[in-house]
């Protein structure tokens, strides 16, 4: 894996998303970029959070040209009833092999309940329309995570 640096260009996959449908990541780009978050888990109580947050703030990072899109290794099944079950307003992509995981760093060891293991480590990225990383957020933590993201995408 290459190391994901800041103006690098980002990884590129082709996934199926929660409607069972082959999307690439060019595909899925908003005007000026895109918002990626990898999350572990549809329907715990943190993803739940998160997910929730991206749904209630998608109209303002909508209106400055980006998309959001969230990444698991949950199946396309599940994803479908994560989204009906929060009304979800965005697309999210299942990466079952791990792959796309891989590609972005965020499987790795971390510690769960007192417990070490392989798991997805929350992170986002957001990316330009070109598909170059402008900032990267690792080991999220949950609560003003969106908030911030709008912040910056302002900035940028």
């Amino acid at each position: 894996m290459a190391e994901l640096i800041v103006g690098k260009k980002a990884p590129g996959f082709t996934a199926k998303n929660a409607n069972d449908e082959s999307v690439k990541l060019a595909d899925l780009v908003g005007k000026n970029g895109i918002v990626l978050y990898f999350y572990p888990r549809d329907m715990t109580p943190g993803c739940t959070t998160e997910a929730c947050d991206f749904r209630d703030n998608f109209a303002r990072i909508k209106k400055l040209g980006y998309n959001v899109v969230g990444i698991s290794k949950d199946t396309t099944k599940s994803h479908t009833k994560f989204i009906e079950k929060q009304n979800l307003n965005f697309d999210l992509i299942s990466d079952e092999t791990g792959e796309i995981c891989e590609k972005y760093g965020v499987w790795r060891e971390k510690v769960f309940m007192g417990r070490r293991g392989l798991g997805i480590v929350r992170s986002t990225f957001i990316l330009d329309s070109s598909l170059k990383i402008k900032k990267i957020y690792d080991s999220v933590k949950v609560k003003g995570h969106v908030e911030e993201i709008i912040k910056d995408i302002q900035e940028l």
